[in-house]
């Protein structure tokens, strides 16, 4: 069995910095350096759209990259893009080892601690200011000294603390753009420049050497915070790829082993996996017997056995025997490696209500520097051309929408990063956002809610037989067959440890059954319409064998965890009324919701009838219609290729209870979703007129600053809030 069908096992890289997808475009990958909030990511996305030649475009904040596809792409204009905004971008090259972490480390490191420099640099000047500042405000100390240390001390941190800023800044303003550093750059300058002004101009009017310091140090601060989260938010990518070893010992001709790198194996190497060792690369079992744990796949620990002719996946631990494995892939295309590529574009993307977030983003920064212009103004024409100042500085500092565009982002990458380290791989934010809206779910019957081949369901001897013999019996002539209903007899009867007897004389009956002879007993086993198969021995039916669709272990626990988490379910399948009822019946589903004799046809006009947040479950190719058709399509991992790739959400085939613990995290993750959302728009909607009408005072923009990194905090502790309850849940 398959463990995953997420893409296309070719020879090539996983982590190459282009990629032919079906439609005939490539997915190419930049580093993007030179960002230092989400409004820096959503800006630069929208410059990356306006090419002629790309298709779409994402650019991740958290993790310093963008995805472009297009048909054919023009490297040089999107480094231009990126520069004319402030930002340095650079192609992720295919020779570039996938499962080398200290690219990515390094570039979250290196924002950490560029973050951290000025955030030290700032605070540890800037408190010192504020406490001269007050203290003098107190004492009465009005010397000229006084004002010359605050202008320098301010000066230092504008310098070094601030550089970031007005870089960014400046490169939007040649580019007749603005963005969030354009307001924090304005409102530190600003206060800088009305301070000196007063100060060498000798004037009796208080300055904000102080504030401005403040400004640019507290929300220096603000963005270490960010910096630190994001590299902990995003910490699932690194998990995944941390499971697959560096090395592993391939297996040669002469009996002897050499070790490799697992990046140098190509497909069709014998590798040696011993005890307490992980698979370096998926392949097949071609000597040997192990139980091998692969809780990495599955998110099940229980180990499962493994021998000759079975598949393992790279990551999983083979626990007790020595295992030959022949690779099926080379060592770039793994299933972590597509698994990590999968997470890491699902982080990358954008929810629904993310556009919401861009599009007022995009609108805000014009407005906010409209309406501090219109508070300087104002307070002008009321007489009072200080407070005017400060009140549009307070405006520009208080305004700055950074909270705004971290909240759907770090929800999302806490989401889909729980969500992989249960098995369970969601392809995009928009499938994370509605499923956790969803209200209906509707399951495939065959291959989903049951195992999709016949299982021994009744026994029913005549009386003076017991049901051992008579299965026994039964076992033992279909023992020589290969029909389905064969096979689960015969499965059934190892599972009872019952022996089988030999058999001569064996006959097929085309259409009827089989028969032969043990022990000089003509033995049949007939098939008829009333039952499964009827035995016969020397003429005398001695009982019935019942064989039906063999329902998943977990299935009946999955549908009434659904169902108390207020879950509307139904199922679909193409067999007849009876069966489909049954299967209703034995896991909880209400019969008026089992529907039957359904084709390819009408499961897509049933689920899009449900409307576009309804979750469809299927692992047939006659459900890939009806999971690209659905709000949010989801693939048993066991299914066909052709199933996956229609799909939003793939999750381990044998656990039908991923489904509850999928919806339970899409929901967690919608509702932070929402609360980040509301924190920054109520935050901005009570901050801006406070602001405005000069009601923080003249510390307003120290105030301001406070107020902003308070905001941006509360979303990324939020966000953080929700990894630690998602990793308290039993997996």
């Amino acid at each position: 069995m398959e463990l995953y069908s997420i893409g296309p096992k070719t020879q090539q890289s996983s982590s190459v910095s282009s990629r032919t997808n079906p439609e005939g475009t490539q997915t190419y990958r930049f580093r993007i350096e030179g960002m230092t909030c989400a409004g820096c990511a959503s800006s630069l996305q929208r410059a990356l759209e306006e090419l002629e030649e790309v298709q779409s475009a994402t650019v991740s904040f958290v993790a310093g990259n963008a995805s472009i596809e297009s048909r054919s792409l023009d490297l040089q204009s999107v480094i231009k893009a990126a520069e004319q905004r402030g930002f340095r971008a650079s192609r992720i090259e295919a020779s570039e080892n996938p499962f080398d972490l200290s690219s990515l480390e390094k570039q979250q490191q290196t924002n950490e601690r560029r973050w951290r420099h000025r955030a030290i640099l700032g605070m540890s000047l800037w408190l010192p200011l504020e406490f001269l500042h007050w203290t003098a405000h107190v004492m009465h100390w009005h010397g000229a000294w006084m004002s010359g240390v605050m202008f320098l001390g301010a000066l230092v941190i504008l310098v070094f603390a601030g550089s970031e800023f007005f870089r960014s800044a400046w490169m939007a303003a040649r580019n007749r753009t603005s963005n969030m550093d354009t307001l924090i750059a304005l409102g530190a300058t600003t206060a800088f420049t009305y301070s000196s002004i007063v100060m060498f101009g000798g004037y009796s009017l208080p300055t904000y050497f102080a504030e401005a310091s403040g400004l640019l140090g507290v929300v220096s601060l603000g963005h270490w915070f960010e910096a630190r989260a994001s590299a902990h938010a995003s910490s699932s990518v690194r998990e995944l790829l941390k499971m697959q070893p560096e090395t592993v010992e391939v297996w040669k001709e002469d009996g002897t082993t050499n070790v490799i790198k697992a990046l140098e194996v190509n497909s069709g190497t014998v590798l040696l996996v011993r005890p307490g060792g992980r698979v370096g690369v998926d392949g097949v079992v071609i000597e040997g017997h192990s139980a091998v744990d692969q809780s990495i796949v599955t998110g099940e620990s229980i180990p499962v056995n493994k021998s000759i002719g079975d598949r393992v996946v790279a990551g999983s631990i083979n626990t007790t025997g020595v295992l030959k494995v022949r690779t099926t892939v080379d060592g770039h295309n793994t299933t972590i490696a597509r698994m990590a590529e999968l997470v890491q574009k699902a982080q990358s993307s954008r929810a629904p209500i993310q556009r919401l977030a861009d599009q007022v983003s995009s609108y805000f920064v014009p407005t906010v520097l409209t309406i501090a212009a219109i508070t300087c103004l104002g307070w002008w024409a009321s007489g009072d051309f200080p407070k005017g100042i400060i009140s549009a500085v307070t405006v520009l500092i208080v305004s700055c929408p950074c909270a705004l565009g971290l909240a759907t982002p770090m929800a999302v990458m806490v989401g889909t990063g729980a969500a992989s380290e249960r098995g369970i791989l969601i392809r995009n934010a928009e499938a994370l956002e509605r499923i956790g809206r969803s209200e209906s779910i509707v399951f495939d019957k065959t291959g989903t809610l049951t195992v999709g081949s016949p299982c021994l369901s009744k026994i029913d001897p005549v009386n003076g037989v017991s049901k051992d013999a008579l299965l026994q019996i039964a076992a033992s002539v279909e023992s020589m067959s290969e029909h389905p209903i064969a096979k689960a007899l015969v499965q059934e009867a190892k599972i009872r440890k019952l022996p089988l007897d030999p058999v001569t004389n064996f006959q097929a009956l085309p259409g009827q059954g089989v028969m032969g002879t043990i022990n000089a007993d003509q033995v049949q086993v007939v098939r008829d319409a009333v039952s499964t198969a009827r035995v016969v021995v020397n003429g005398l039916c001695i009982g019935t064998l019942s064989v039906a669709d063999g329902i998943r272990n977990d299935a009946k626990t999955a549908m009434a965890e659904l169902k108390q988490m207020g879950i509307t379910v139904s199922m679909l399948s193409g067999d007849r009324t009876e069966t489909v009822q049954e299967v209703a019946t034995a896991i909880g589903i209400r019969l008026e919701n089992a529907i039957s004799n359904a084709t390819p046809e009408s499961k897509t006009a049933y689920i899009q009838s449900l409307g576009p947040n309804a979750i469809m479950v299927g692992d047939g190719i006659n459900d890939a219609a009806a999971l690209a058709g659905s709000g949010v399509g989801v693939a048993l991992a066991s299914g066909t290729v052709i199933a996956a790739e229609a799909a939003s959400v793939i999750i381990p085939g044998d656990r039908v209870v991923a489904i509850p613990e999928l919806v339970r995290i899409a929901r967690n993750s919608w509702a932070t979703i929402k609360q980040n959302l509301f924190f920054a728009f109520f935050y901005n909607a009570l901050a801006i007129p406070v602001a405005a009408l000069g009601l923080l005072g003249e510390s307003g923009p120290l105030w301001a600053a406070l107020a902003m990194g308070a905001s941006d905090i509360t979303v990324v502790g939020n966000a953080l809030r929700l990894k630690r309850r998602l990793q308290s849940w039993p997996k």
